[in-house]
């Protein structure tokens, strides 16, 4: 209950404004200062453990006090405030706002130098004490990078670290086997530093997803720097042009051990010198409908729209920019975005036009899209790593895998299966959703 807690007015919440890492750590310090005083703990063997801030704060703690405690347990807590910050999705602005006046503003020298010096990350060589850092590969808010980097500054300082990433999970593990998993490494790695007992035996399917998750930190590298060259390239070009038609798709989305179901119809129509991708879905969670528009020819987008729930997103594609408006809950805000190549087009747009490519075996191409949810411009490499036949309900297909990997941190999490003759195009995708936690959606054509 250190300041900045909820539940204690708000004098008491204001009181850990900018004070990450500072006088919110100190009430925790003195907390166990305070049970050492009243004799109840062993001040050798006091560890420290916790989630997202809790995370945080035991990276801080390990750092900023690196006396005060023997062991510490990171669960996706954040390393580098600044990526924090950086994480922040544009329609989470009252958001945004909040973290600015609690933690200190990026935008600002002095904020940014404050933010700074609050990161643990900047400060690994002062850890003395072994860490268990844990990670959800697909964390949206806290990179991989974070604890990645972590990890590696402890291996290079001759530190004990040990280290867990889940790929199926998200800003938190949700799945019951990976929380067993990593819940019995934590017990055994906090026996062996500050004493106590743990259980050795498990269940055969928690013992065996605790060997699939633990990573081998002689393996964890450093986020290596985007290939400039890569990103300068010149966009492909596809090598066939778009045809009218309808497609139908069976949608899956798997989540926390449930699964949600969707019909999708995609419809490709001829308006004078375009193409216009309408994609409408419905399912438990509300319908959703996405317009895309694209040059005849190049498949380079226009315009796009999108309309799900309380959400509705209008944008443009000039040569040198990218505007439009994004509304939510009755609060609209501007997009303005410049650029200086052209892009690919999203979503629907984005699969037709990597079908379109000129692919053979080993093709490979280097692509940009505009990231409406993030408000970015985001670079992928794809590549297609074989040639597979695939069953769907609309049949068997000869087919191109295309694998397709974001440059910024080298995750692979999108896969497609493009026909390789035929009408059809788009045969079947798979792709983790690190905004909904790692869910796993997979689409399949059905007529």
């Amino acid at each position: 209950n250190f300041r900045g807690s909820t539940g204690y007015g708000k004098a008491f919440l204001n009181a850990g404004n900018n004070e990450w890492g500072q006088l919110m750590q100190d009430d925790l310090t003195w907390g166990v200062k305070h049970l050492v005083k009243e004799g109840i703990v062993d001040e050798s063997r006091v560890a420290i453990m916790g989630g997202s801030y809790g995370g945080y704060a035991t990276l801080a703690g390990l750092t900023f006090t690196p006396d005060v405690y023997a062991a510490g347990v990171s669960i996706v807590g954040p390393s580098n405030l600044l990526t924090l910050m950086e994480s922040i999705p544009p329609y989470w602005e009252s958001i945004r706002k909040m973290f600015y006046e609690r933690m200190g503003n990026p935008e600002t020298e002095e904020g940014k130098a404050q933010l700074v010096s609050q990161s643990p990350l900047f400060s690994a060589n002062k850890i003395q004490v072994p860490l268990l850092v844990v990670q959800g590969a697909n964390d949206p808010r806290v990179k991989k990078a974070e604890s990645d980097q972590i990890v590696v500054a402890m291996r290079e300082l001759g530190l004990g670290v040990e280290y867990i990433c889940a790929p199926d999970e998200g800003h938190g593990f949700r799945r019951p086997v990976n929380s067993m998993a990593f819940l019995a490494a934590a017990e055994k790695f906090l026996a062996k530093h500050i004493g106590g007992r743990y259980q050795e035996d498990m269940p055969e399917d928690v013992a065996n997803r605790l060997e699939e998750i633990t990573v081998d930190i002689a393996s964890v590298t450093m986020p290596e720097k985007v290939d400039e060259n890569k990103l300068t390239a010149a966009l492909p070009q596809p090598a066939k042009d778009l045809s009218e038609r309808t497609d139908k798709y069976n949608i899956t989305i798997a989540i926390s051990g449930q699964e949600i179901k969707m019909d999708m119809t995609q419809e490709i129509k001829a308006e004078g010198d375009h193409w216009v991708i309408t994609q409408s879905a419905k399912s438990m969670m509300g319908n959703m409908l996405d317009v895309a528009t694209v040059e005849k020819g190049s498949l380079l987008p226009v315009k796009r729209s999108v309309e799900q729930g309380p959400a509705k997103i209008n944008l443009e594609h000039s040569a040198d920019k990218i505007s439009g408006t994004m509304d939510m809950n009755g609060q609209s805000k501007a997009i303005e975005m410049e650029k200086d190549a052209a892009l690919f087009g999203d979503c629907a747009a984005l699969y037709e036009t990597l079908a379109a490519l000129p692919l053979e075996q080993d093709y490979t191409a280097v692509y940009s899209t505009f990231d409406m949810q993030m408000q970015k411009i985001k670079a992928f490499e794809m590549k297609v790593v074989g040639e597979e036949k695939v069953k769907v309900p609309a049949g068997e297909f000869d087919t191109y895998k295309i694998e397709i990997t974001a440059l910024e941190d080298g995750s692979m999490n999108t896969t497609v299966w493009v026909a390789s003759s035929g009408e059809k195009a788009v045969i079947k995708s798979s792709a983790t959703l690190p905004q909904m936690g790692g869910a796993k959606m997979t689409s399949e054509l059905v007529e």
